[in-house]
């Protein structure tokens, strides 16, 4: 309670210049139970106003706030239900009757005590104590903690000593100091007493039982640690009251000053010595461990250890305000010790990361130098040479390519692989920021270092100065002394450099690794660090983790635009035979494939634009190169190249539904069908040769101004010579050259894009398209002459119709 009591003072009455007096541990009398505070006060300025503050803890449970006050003049009965059983209960009555339930019964007499004290000196207003021994409200509070919590403070100013002789000299001087001493000596008198009024209740206050803590407190229990937390916050409030010009020159109170001052300095040699034993020891004491962690690709956790430092943390915040240079050397100390665990526990678990992502056979580490950041496994993790970890058994020695990609079947793709990759790869980062964050979250508690915009304590010189007598003097007030927000965050972050100096390099080197084992890893990669990156930055953007993922990050970026930019090199370097047809281009089929497996990687990832910009680059490139291979091609024609593979594209892109590639599918739909029809007219020609050049002289007389129905006039384009030429392309012919026509498109175009038949129903299109534009001409330029063709168009359908069954 004493502990509770000061911060109250602290928190909430002292920012109000009020004084707490008395204390107890309330809930309401019949109601669920929700614990408050009620505080009995008194303001230090005159007139002195007397409340009853209720005070509860907030939602969030970080600090108490007031919820309501009541006037101790209000106060009109005091109930404290039997006089003579111990019965926690009581009421006050204000406005209203408000029923209460005290946690003890020691603590409900004394605050009825103190309210009976508080009534007799301020107000002596006419009070009923109902139920209320006559003998609580004659004698004095009980010893030990209740005294200090009830009302103690104020009895001290009652009891009259007599002054020493020496104290009667330092009066002496005082007043010779103050020129109307002599002369009103009543009014120097009431000045006095008030002064020294503020000096027992705040400045001689300190018991034997601190005394003892602060010399000779176990600092290994907690009930010693919370001895020792109780002695030293009433020590600083001790040093840290305000003095009244002259007040110095006391004897008394720089006897007080200097007896402070040296317990300050014992407690805090103390302090240091036992907090510098727990951190070497902790320092030493976790290798044991490291052997199993590591096995399981985890890494140690250090909560036990936080758990049973964070007892101290109050203390580090007396250090911190007391003893500066004490309280930095223990940081350096920590730092230094926690640094050296941490780096063997990281290198040990990244090399097990490494196994696992490689494989552990000796042709795997030595391909892909798993020794090359973190030296050989030594000491504790020795054991794991013997591990049984599964390997990839990979076939692929040199990284990915769309390419490769495009000459493997789908079981060739080593998905197993890049699964387990992108899982042990998730795991590592998953490990790392638990542990991370609960180390800085540490750091700030423990070493108080605000991490969040609320109030700070303030904090006070390291050490306390020489007066000119030579006795130390007090310790300033702490609102001189403030550490900016941002001042503090960066000596978390400058600790946290420290102690996790390793992370960067080690995840660098992983990274590396992963790029080395297939180069298609980056995309795992980018997406799960993008991930983490961002869950970082919503915690803490100013967070060692999210700084340190993030810088992690350029480096995945890097070897992603890197794997990109190596694909697109790929296919400019690409050479294709030109003994055999060309068919479907591997870098066509290779993004494909790329485009398969990154939208299944990327889905819903907080990267997608990284990924949008490669698809762009990689389309590009296709486009670009697969019209280079079209121009050069010896054994495909041109038209079949570009045809075959913008079908495959744009097939590929409508299956995808990749949005921002919704003008690169248009295009690539746009040059298939352009280059499939140029191919069907340039591979179709003209089947019916002489009779095109035939109605081409037709229609060059009929350009000339000859009337269509003259034309048959023409001696070159008559009747009888149109009849010579229909003669020489009858039925059977025709299904010959069709027939032919049929194996050279079939020799051109490949099986696996499968557009034979959607070739031949074109060319059967546009060899309609050329008879009916004959039997037109026949129509206007020989009209009545009855003359036809020896064939008919559904002759047509079935010669192609039996063609394409036969093949």
């Amino acid at each position: 309670m004493t502990a509770i009591k000061h911060a109250l003072q602290r928190d909430i009455f002292t920012p109000n210049d009020e004084r707490l007096l008395g204390i107890v541990n309330v809930c309401k009398a019949g109601k669920k139970k929700k614990n408050c505070f009620l505080c009995a006060t008194v303001t230090t300025e005159r007139p002195v106003q007397v409340k009853v503050v209720k005070v509860k803890k907030s939602d969030k449970g970080d600090f108490y706030k007031r919820q309501q006050t009541w006037e101790l003049r209000d106060l009109t009965e005091v109930d404290a239900k039997d006089a003579s059983k111990e019965n926690p209960e009581f009421d006050l009555h204000f406005e209203k009757v408000y029923r209460w339930v005290a946690s003890s019964t020691a603590e409900k007499n004394s605050f009825i005590s103190c309210i009976w004290k508080l009534n007799q000196r301020y107000l002596r207003k006419k009070l009923e104590f109902v139920n209320v021994s006559s003998q609580l409200l004659e004698e004095s509070v009980p010893s030990g903690e209740s005294q200090s919590v009830a009302g103690g403070d104020e009895d001290a100013l009652d009891d009259y000593q007599e002054l020493s002789t020496r104290e009667e000299q330092d009066i002496e001087s005082m007043m010779e100091m103050c020129e109307y001493a002599i002369s009103n000596a009543e009014a120097f008198a009431e000045q006095l007493s008030r002064e020294l009024q503020v000096l027992d209740g705040n400045y001689m206050d300190l018991s034997k039982g601190h005394i003892r803590a602060l010399q000779e407190g176990d600092l290994t229990s907690p009930k010693g640690i919370e001895a020792c937390i109780n002695a030293s916050e009433a020590l600083l409030q001790c040093m840290n009251v305000a003095l009244r010009p002259g007040h110095d020159k006391l004897m008394a109170v720089k006897q007080q000053q200097h007896l402070f001052a040296e317990l300050r300095d014992t407690f805090a040699r103390r302090l240091t010595n036992h907090l510098n034993n727990v951190f070497v020891h902790q320092g030493h004491d976790q290798s044991s461990t490291l052997s199993q962690h590591t096995a399981e690709l985890t890494l140690p956790k250090h909560s036990p250890l936080h758990r049973d430092l964070l007892r101290y943390a109050k203390l580090m915040e007396w250090l911190k305000n007391t003893h500066r240079e004490k309280y930095e050397g223990l940081s350096r100390t920590y730092v230094d010790y926690m640094s050296r665990l941490y780096e063997r526990e990281i290198k040990d678990f990244f090399e097990v990361a490494k196994i696992k992502m490689a494989g552990t056979t000796k042709e795997a580490k030595g391909k892909f130098g798993l020794h090359g950041s973190s030296g050989k496994l030594t000491g504790s993790t020795s054991s794991l040479n013997k591990l049984t970890v599964q390997g990839s058994n990979s076939r692929r020695s040199q990284s990915s390519s769309l390419l490769d990609m495009g000459n493997m079947s789908a079981s060739d793709l080593d998905v197993a692989d890049r699964t387990k990759f992108d899982k042990i790869f998730e795991q590592v980062l998953s490990e790392l920021e638990p542990l991370c964050l609960a180390e800085q979250d540490f750091i700030s508690k423990f070493f108080k270092l605000q991490q969040h915009p609320t109030i700070s304590p303030p904090l006070a010189q390291p050490e306390t100065e020489e007066s000119d007598g030579g006795t130390p003097s007090r310790i300033p007030p702490q609102a001189e002394h403030r550490h900016s927000l941002s001042s503090e965050k960066d000596i978390v972050r400058l600790m946290m450099n420290k102690i996790f100096q390793s992370i960067e390099t080690e995840l660098n080197s992983l990274i590396a690794l992963g790029d080395k084992i297939d180069s298609f890893n980056s995309l795992y990669m980018l997406v799960k660090m993008s991930h983490h990156v961002w869950t970082a930055e919503n915690v803490d953007p100013a967070s060692y983790l999210s700084t340190t993922l993030g810088n992690v990050l350029v480096t995945v970026k890097r070897n992603f635009d890197k794997c990109i930019s190596g694909q697109i090199r790929q296919m400019e370097e690409v050479k294709i035979s030109k003994k055999s047809k060309v068919g479907i281009l591997p870098f066509v089929t290779g993004f494909e494939e790329f485009a398969e497996l990154a939208e299944t990687i990327f889905r819903n990832a907080e990267r997608r634009g990284d990924l949008d910009k490669a698809y762009v680059k990689l389309i590009r490139a296709v486009f670009m190169n697969v019209e280079k291979v079209a121009n050069e091609s010896q054994k495909t024609p041109r038209d079949v190249v570009m045809m075959e593979n913008f079908h495959h594209i744009f097939s590929t892109l409508s299956r995808l539904k990749i949005s921002c590639l919704d003008a690169e599918r248009r295009e690539a739909k746009h040059k298939y069908t352009d280059h499939r029809q140029s191919y069907v007219i340039n591979s179709l020609g003209q089947p019916l040769e002489k009779l095109n050049h035939f109605f081409e002289g037709v229609e060059a007389r009929v350009a000339q101004g000859v009337r269509e129905e003259e034309v048959s006039y023409q001696l070159a384009f008559n009747k009888q010579e149109l009849r010579k030429v229909i003669k020489e392309y009858p039925g059977k012919e025709v299904k010959k050259g069709l027939d032919n026509l049929y194996k050279k498109v079939d020799k051109h175009l490949c099986e696996e894009e499968s557009l034979l038949q959607v070739v031949w129903h074109s060319m059967q299109d546009e060899f309609i398209r050329q008879y009916k534009h004959f039997e037109d001409l026949i129509g206007r330029c020989y009209p009545g002459s009855g003359i036809t063709m020896e064939f008919t168009i559904q002759d047509m359908l079935e010669y192609f119709s039996s063609i394409a069954q036969s093949h």
